[in-house]
């Protein structure tokens, strides 16, 4: 089979792909590409692998360029990854890690991990292990003295696997539904 994989230097990427830790590269599946999220990636499925976690609505090319454009202004802060099939250059998992600054711990930071989601064709192949391994390496390479994530009961042993402890609780107030998108977007 030939490859239709887009090459990294023909891409806008979010941030550097150095920032990648080499060993997760090197025990990534031979049928995907780990990268950066990317300018154009809105037509490679960015949204429908998002969809595996919750409903998720399509804001449009423009409004999703706008906030990939936004998100990336916030320099060294958000790092959204995306794994890609080689073979139909469709995104097949995802996750970012977003920097939290701080004023205690010496003025320390905290990695909080989100969005980690596999398209359910791919999965079994360790590709949530290895978002999981490359966000950390990211957090930790940045000087983060922690990294969290929030997860439900059910993959919890799932991210023991990949190294977290269970630790406190997570409260959440959501706000009320809108009848009209983000005026953010």
């Amino acid at each position: 089979m030939s490859s239709k994989l887009t090459p990294d230097n023909d891409l806008e990427l979010f941030f550097s792909a150095d920032l990648i830790p080499d060993q997760v590269k090197a025990q990534l599946h031979p049928d995907v590409h780990l990268r950066p999220l990317a300018s154009t990636d809105y037509h490679r499925g960015h949204l429908a692998v998002l969809s595996v976690l919750t409903v998720v609505s399509d804001p449009g090319e423009s409004n999703w360029l706008a906030q990939y454009h936004s998100m990336r202004a916030a320099s060294k802060t958000y790092y959204p990854i995306v794994i890609v099939s080689k073979q139909t250059d469709q995104i097949v998992g995802v996750g970012c890690v977003f920097i939290e600054r701080k004023f205690l711990r010496g003025l320390g930071s905290v990695g909080h991990i989100e969005d980690i989601a596999v398209d359910k064709s791919q999965q079994g192949k360790k590709l949530g292990l290895r978002i999981i391994q490359t966000l950390t390496g990211i957090s930790e390479n940045s000087g983060c003295y922690k990294t969290i994530l929030n997860c439900s009961d059910e993959n919890i042993p799932f991210y023991e696997k990949c190294g977290y402890q269970k630790k406190e609780n997570e409260m959440a107030k959501y706000a009320p539904e809108r009848a009209q998108p983000s005026p953010r977007l």
